[in-house]
């Protein structure tokens, strides 16, 4: 059928089951909004509060269903406000499509207003992106950009469509939805390699990351410890692979992990990594990484084996199938020796631990948790209230944990948590900080206009924490700029957006506000007060390793 370029466009996402996108109009899109009425019916489209708001919902609503998330924006500052958002998706290998506007082809390289070479700036932090030149090349360039997206280690893609390609006709013909490329396991001799250097173990310690959740291998990763009888640990963004309650599984590791799964993996002989990378809030300082450790890193990106720490064996191939050739291989084994110096890590920890009576993070994470479902997606933005939500929030399924991983992302949060939920149709909620909230509120429109059920969960220090904290342990309490001082009444921000939301000063009022909020249908904030010199810990000092640690003030 001849159609023009924007209800191919939109067919074609249609096509490949697509469902919902989020974006913002402009005059070089407007083509396709256009053709977003025509098919309303058949794709919904959640007009945000802001550009870079319609990236992360894209972002958090694949990170909640494993699917491919879309944006849409218009030209020049529109693409531009994109940026952010796709560099936080390509920071933590989340499959999405970015489809901007741009102007007609005859205008490229003008200066035309709201021309941008979008392709240019987004080139570092991309799979791939597209400029398409013709609307005979554009439904296979968006079939593509899917494939792309989903296939191998995940990650963005953004097409750029000039707007004469969205004017002119072509003829349409529907495919089926692609799949991605078909995975395979490592090589047969890595994988013998690799079972020799676990069976000649004696301390063996599994390390997972977000690869393991792109792959599905939560299975595999049980049996496999089962069988060799190691303790369980994950990188941030492996948080929520493994429940939570799992007998094996000692939490976060890193900067600012559970002590017990850091001491865990440093005392191993040998590191079973799946999917995760040794970035430097993982390692510390690399010479004194885990020295005394074999390390047997299997990751579908091959570039990640050997990338920042020497590995012993480096498996390039898919998580799951690879554990699957390799768990025959591998002997059944008893180590109460290791699993007994393991829990006495824990019990090290549990004494060493937050134990205080009262608002503290731990306490207000842990009240949250009682009202939970097991299906709960929870978002986070960036700062401390992101890594209490780490270390303490209890999960139950995987895909659980929405947070900006490798760039760090304040302002993530809202968005992602409109994204998780509209994928999973779950009650979602947010935790996020007064500093983080601050530069992503404005979303709030969004939430009530979708009549969203988000609990937003504001940790209000009336400082920026994280910051703070670091000047306070490195800076000689030079609080430099890390003071808010603001007047901002969230509650009274939220009921002016259309939401309703309470205060909480206690615990008691927090459950109580919580019990509100979960009954809830729409949006829903609370203003919760934390004490500004409340700290993340344990923590390994910048450049520091687990000699280092800090496991309460004073050490």
């Amino acid at each position: 059928m001849r159609l023009s370029g924007s209800d191919i466009l939109v067919r074609t996402l249609i096509e490949q089951g697509c469902d919902v996108v989020f974006g913002y109009p402009g005059g070089q899109i407007i083509n396709v909004y256009d053709s977003l009425y025509k098919y309303r019916d058949e794709l919904h489209h959640v007009l945000t509060a802001h550009e870079q708001g319609a990236a992360h919902a894209a972002d958090g609503y694949a990170r909640a269903t494993g699917k491919v998330g879309v944006v849409i924006a218009t030209s020049g500052p529109g693409a531009t406000n994109l940026v952010t958002g796709i560099a936080t998706a390509y920071l933590d290998s989340i499959p999405m499509v970015a489809i901007t506007g741009n102007v007609p082809t005859t205008h490229i390289g003008t200066d035309s207003f709201q021309e941008i070479d979008i392709t240019g700036v987004t080139l570092p932090i991309t799979k791939h992106n597209f400029f398409v030149g013709s609307v005979d090349k554009l439904a296979d360039t968006l079939r593509e950009a899917f494939k792309l997206a989903s296939s191998g280690r995940p990650g963005p893609v953004l097409v750029d469509v000039p707007k004469d390609v969205q004017i002119a006709m072509w003829d349409y013909e529907p495919q089926a939805k692609v799949e991605p490329d078909e995975k395979s396991a490592a090589k047969e001799i890595r994988i013998q390699q690799a079972a020799e250097c676990i069976n000649s173990c004696e301390r063996p310690f599994i390390y997972f990351g977000g690869g393991l959740i792109a792959s599905d291998a939560q299975e595999e990763l049980c049996q496999l410890a089962d069988k060799i009888d190691a303790p369980i640990g994950c990188s941030f963004m492996g948080v929520s692979g493994v429940a939570t309650n799992h007998p094996r599984f000692l939490g976060m590791q890193g900067m600012h992990g559970h002590y017990a799964c850091s001491i865990s993996m440093h005392n191993a002989d040998c590191i079973i990594a799946l999917g995760a990378r040794f970035n430097d809030r993982v390692t510390g300082n690399r010479a004194k990484f885990a020295t005394k450790a074999k390390i047997v890193h299997i990751d579908i990106d091959g570039a990640e084996l050997s990338k920042t720490v020497n590995v012993a064996h480096g498996l390039r191939g898919d998580v799951k199938l690879t554990l699957q050739k390799l768990l025959p291989l591998i002997n059944k084994v008893e180590r109460p020796e290791w699993m007994g110096m393991v829990e006495g890590f824990k019990t090290e920890e549990h004494q060493n631990g937050d134990n205080r009576q009262g608002m503290t993070p731990k306490n207000v994470i842990e009240t949250l948790n009682k009202h939970l479902a097991p299906n709960t997606p929870i978002a986070t933005d960036v700062g401390q209230h992101q890594m209490w939500t780490a270390q303490y929030a209890k999960f139950e399924n995987t895909r659980r944990f929405i947070s900006s991983g490798g760039l760090g992302t304040m302002g993530f949060g809202l968005g992602a948590a409109i994204g998780a939920q509209m994928g999973t149709k779950e009650k979602t909620v947010l935790v996020t900080g007064d500093g983080s909230f601050g530069m992503c509120l404005n979303e709030m429109a969004t939430a009530v206009h979708e009549n969203l059920p988000i609990v937003v969960l504001v940790m209000n220090n009336g400082v920026l924490g994280m910051v703070r904290q670091w000047q306070t342990l490195f800076f000689n309490k030079h609080y430099s700029n890390t003071v808010l001082d603001r007047k901002t009444d969230f509650v009274k921000l939220a009921e002016a957006f259309g939401a309703k939301g309470s205060r909480a000063f206690t615990l008691e009022e927090l459950d109580q506000s919580l019990t509100e909020a979960f009954s809830c249908d729409g949006p829903y904030l609370i203003d919760c007060a934390v004490d500004k010199d409340e700290f993340v810990l344990p923590m390994l000092p910048p450049g520091g390793s687990m000699d280092d640690i800090i496991t309460k003030i004073g050490d």
